[in-house]
């Protein structure tokens, strides 16, 4: 039995993302996500103009005069959520948790998705897979899905994207759009994102703290890693610590950007301190210029 307060944040998710999704985002979706190529619809006969490379031979050799075959865009699309939900996904030094933003976004590209009759699925997963919902359409799914998100208990605490990406090619047989929905603080994931990105439309969603990249000056601080449990004493008031932490950040930042681009990978980045609609925004406009 799902309790009341999951169920209240599930409506209230559907009533905050309801208005965003008919007012903004309805149209920039369909725009960019139109389908995942042309399939056959039917045949009739040639006409002037026609290009001769659809002409089918074999209904052409049957009545003795040209045929031709008619391509529909195939619309429906598939929509995976993978999403990171292990435990530095409970970090959060402004209004929310980075997981808290991860399940709102979530919610916004669902309703999204379903408003455009496509199908929706969701993979959870830490050091190992904790949830699959197989793709389905419809509202009372996606509700599902974000009942899931909201209710879910992790049972491990660590981060595999490689698992995950190599469980999302074994499950996922058809082309999908899929969103990543991660911090990616995880091990080397570049062999199976590669692979991944082959076969399906990965959109990297990249939850961060500002205090993730730079420390203000508030003296000796005890941090833990939420992951792992380790603890370690960093003295804030040193502007040396202070500069190596912002460096080392920002060389995996360039790191991590560097792999996606390579592989024409889109990335959204989203921080914890700001709100992700304006980044999703310029997102969903800079596909849409791609495919005028």
């Amino acid at each position: 039995m799902i309790p009341k307060e999951i169920l209240k944040k599930v409506k209230r998710l559907e009533i905050t993302t309801r208005g965003l999704v008919n007012d903004v985002f309805s149209g920039e979706y369909h725009s960019v996500f139109r389908g995942r190529g042309m399939e056959f619809s039917e045949v009739r006969e040639y006409q002037y103009g026609d290009d001769i490379r659809t002409i089918d031979w074999n209904v052409t050799a049957r009545q003795g005069h040209p045929f031709v075959k008619v391509f529909e865009e195939e619309r429906e699309l598939t929509v995976m959520l993978m999403v990171d939900a292990s435990s530095s996904g409970e970090f959060g030094t402004a209004s929310r948790l980075k997981g808290e933003i991860g399940v709102e976004i979530c919610a916004l590209l669902a309703f999204s998705a379903i408003k455009n009759n496509d199908k929706v699925g969701l993979i959870i997963f830490t050091d190992k897979i904790e949830k699959f919902v197989p793709p389905r359409k419809g509202k009372s799914h996606v509700l599902r899905v974000l009942r899931e998100l909201l209710y879910f208990k992790p049972e491990e605490k660590k981060t595999d994207i490689a698992l995950a990406l190599e469980y999302l090619n074994r499950v996922a047989k058809r082309r999908s759009v899929v969103f990543m929905i991660s911090d990616f603080i995880s091990g080397d994931f570049e062999k199976p994102l590669r692979i991944a990105n082959k076969r399906h439309d990965i959109v990297a969603v990249n939850i961060v703290d500002p205090r993730e990249m730079e420390f203000p000056d508030v003296g000796y601080i005890e941090l833990e890693d939420a992951e792992t449990g380790e603890q370690m004493l960093l003295n804030t008031g040193d502007p040396g610590v202070r500069d190596l932490f912002a460096a080392e950040s920002g060389d995996e930042k360039n790191r991590r950007e560097r792999m996606f681009s390579s592989m024409n990978v889109d990335t959204i980045s989203i921080r914890t301190d700001e709100s992700y609609v304006e980044p999703l925004i310029r997102f969903f406009r800079m596909r849409a210029r791609r495919f005028r």
